[in-house]
């Protein structure tokens, strides 16, 4: 049968790791169980994982509970890695969600239960550390009915809580509020249940096992991933309620993949007949490099996938798989073949990308992130160390696209985007520990852009006014609709030039638009060209080309930013930053205190609402000022206020404070030498 693909998510320190631990330890794949304090858990490879005692990448590892195979993925639980965490959540089947008793529902629990509600990822809730002073499983329920779900259905109940003899309890199938809340969701027991007839566990039973799948109830479940209390429990939900998502190919029971003990001694993972075929279907949601390179992490949801498969990544070029690997219990196994279901690390992919989809594009596609709003700039201690730096970066870009390293044009250092400072802290170790390169960030700024006011028109002719291209260009640039980007046109030109011209041409306008008056890249505008000369192909009397004497592709190149700045002199161009949607949700005492705060960073809020106990606000917060509302947040509302934002806009500075950036000189001889020293 296909595997289980099962994510394990939790606020930081609720267990999750210490839970993915004990559920190998169960199932007999470690003989002891490794300590996150210790560093020596399973999932946690990296060294800075280990030393910090957090999950900073998601991790596959594999198990059987019983007779079923099952693929977990722990994933991270810092908002810095939210991310990291949505990448994993496509391509499950099901979720734990890990709660602590002590600390109940946490913000970032009630972030990863919406991004799993989005998805309609089947849950389990698992209430971890019953063993814990201060441990009150029954409050817990309370505020996951409250904050998560009233669908929230309890199976355990926690005694001697508190101390090392805490024990999880299972709850009959017959008990009254347990049948009540089933009721709610399934209308046969709720039929039942109003005519007074009795109902027998076994109906119960079933209307659970039809419900969970179909996300209308979540089973709660409690114990201590330290101690083992309630892990039979859990496993037994896995097994009996969770399930291989029915989104990918139908029929897949009947060819359950036979992974032999003899195709083992032969190093391979499988030797099987496979699953019924159908059109293959893959996501890419994961890439990182080992000692023998890149490996491309997918989720097959139908079809195969076999060594020497030639797989298609983009619309021109395809790529030969040169190895597949399964997880299995004792790790990354080698594999002829894989099958609808899995996941399998593949090599031999070296342009594919996170978010790549393969073949037919599966029932649930993976999520597009907006790209952070901040950047900031990152310098080698060792300055003879800047070359390993941006090769060490690249890596890290291809494993994390949403970081977008690119080199500053005006003073050589290496940006990245972030997400917060703890990003930046595992930047430092990882560049420290995996590149062996020591790094500082020096600061770190919003992105803001330009936007064009008017319309204007340049125009450069060969051998005037010191034009030293062989070239004539004009163009006219105006402002475009919102959204809209960069548009270029040839205009009348495009039979008047070569294609090669009029593309270098096109090439030299963009680059050019990568620093606008201020600074900052300029989009959102239309480009078109009015005017164009060059000199035809000639040499002296029996001579070769003589590029003197005749137009090259670089001579439009390095003169479009010449005519592009000109225009934009003329135009003129306002600075706009990034504004965030949030989304906040705060105790109702707390309000008044927090209204004061976001009126003070410049926020609008749009709506207020208010459900049990707590107001949701939704408004707008410029981004150059989320990350003080992030900072000042649990001091307000008691560590109970739950903050979610994206970006949504840009708006116009207001006022005389415009943010500015270095730049080239004003004149547009001086741009030109700029430009053409510029790296692309």
């Amino acid at each position: 049968m296909p595997p289980i693909n099962l994510g394990i998510l939790a606020h930081v320190d609720a267990g999750k790791t210490s839970l993915t631990e004990r559920l190998l330890f169960e199932a007999g794949v470690v003989d002891h169980i490794g300590s996150v304090d210790d560093g020596t858990t399973r999932t946690d490879s990296m060294d800075l994982e280990r030393r910090r005692g957090i999950t900073i990448r998601a991790a596959v590892t594999s198990l059987r509970i019983g007779d079923v195979p099952v693929n977990i993925l722990d994933t991270p639980g810092h908002p810095d890695f939210i991310a990291e965490v949505e990448r994993s959540l496509h391509v499950l089947d099901a979720a734990v969600l890990v709660l602590s008793c002590v600390e109940g529902v946490q913000p970032q629990t009630v972030i990863l239960w919406r991004a799993l509600r989005r998805m309609n990822v089947p849950t389990v809730l698992f209430i971890n550390k019953i063993d814990r002073g201060g441990a009150d499983a029954d409050r817990v329920v309370e505020q996951i009915r409250r904050r998560l779900s009233p669908a929230a259905l309890p199976l355990s109940r926690a005694t001697g809580q508190g101390g090392a003899e805490a024990r999880a309890e299972a709850l009959p199938l017959d008990d009254a509020s347990l049948v009540e809340t089933v009721a709610d969701v399934d209308d046969t027991v709720m039929e039942a249940w109003l005519e007074g007839e009795e109902i027998a566990p076994e109906q119960i039973r079933a209307a659970i096992r039809r419900a969970v799948p179909a996300g209308t109830l979540f089973p709660v479940l409690c114990g201590s991933a330290f101690t083992g209390a309630g892990i039979e429990d859990l496993q037994d939900a896995i097994t009996s309620l969770l399930k291989p998502s029915q989104e990918h190919v139908s029929g897949s029971a009947e060819g359950a993949v036979a992974r032999t003990a003899e195709g083992a001694e032969e190093g391979y993972a499988d030797e099987s007949t496979g699953r019924p075929g159908t059109a293959r279907s893959a996501t890419v949601f994961s890439v990182d490099h080992d000692a023998r390179g890149r490996r491309v992490w997918m989720r097959l949801w139908g079809g195969e996938l076999a060594i020497r498969d030639t797989i298609p990544v983009s619309a021109t070029k395809a790529e030969r798989v040169t190895e597949l690997c399964i997880p299995g219990p004792g790790g990354l196994a080698v594999a002829r073949r894989a099958f609808s279901g899995d996941i399998v690390a593949v090599r031999g992919l070296s342009t594919a990308r996170i978010g790549h989809v393969i073949g037919t594009p599966p029932p649930r596609l993976p999520p597009k992130f907006p790209p952070a709003t901040m950047v900031a700039a990152l310098e080698p201690v060792d300055p003879t160390q800047r070359g390993g730096l941006f090769t060490a970066l690249s890596v890290l870009g291809d494993e994390d696209p949403l970081i977008e390293p690119r080199l500053d044009e005006l003073d050589g250092s290496a940006r990245i985007r972030i997400h917060g400072e703890v990003q930046k802290e595992v930047v430092v170790a990882v560049l420290e520990e995996r590149f062996g390169v020591r790094t500082v960030f020096r600061d770190t700024s919003v992105i803001c852009i330009e936007r064009v006011l008017g319309s204007a028109t340049a125009v450069e002719e060969m051998d005037k006014n010191g034009n030293p291209y062989l070239a004539t260009l004009g163009l006219r640039l105006e402002a475009g609709e919102t959204g809209s980007g960069i548009t270029f046109h040839p205009g009348i030109e495009r039979g008047n030039m070569p294609a090669a011209f009029i593309s270098a041409c096109e090439e030299g306008v963009r680059w050019a638009l990568e620093q606008g008056l201020h600074g900052w890249s300029v989009t959102d505008c239309k480009v078109t060209m009015t005017a164009s000369g060059y000199c035809p192909r000639q040499s002296h009397a029996h001579q070769s080309f003589n590029k003197a004497m005749s137009t090259v592709g670089a001579d439009f190149r390095n003169l479009a930013p010449v005519v592009v700045m000109a225009c934009l002199e003329k135009a003129r161009t306002r600075v706009c930053q990034p504004i965030e949607c949030f989304e906040l949700e705060t105790p109702e005492p707390t309000l008044r205190m927090l209204m004061k705060t976001l009126g003070r960073l410049g926020a609008t809020t749009e709506s207020v609402t208010d459900s049990l106990g707590y107001t949701r606000l939704v408004g707008f917060i410029p981004s150059a000022r989320i990350a003080e509302l992030a900072a000042t947040l649990p001091n307000i509302t008691g560590g109970e206020g739950v903050l979610t934002s994206r970006p949504d806009h840009y708006s116009a500075f207001q006022g005389d404070e415009v943010p500015t950036r270095q730049r080239a000189g004003t004149d547009p001889r001086e741009r030109a030498l700029w430009f053409q020293a510029m790296p692309r």
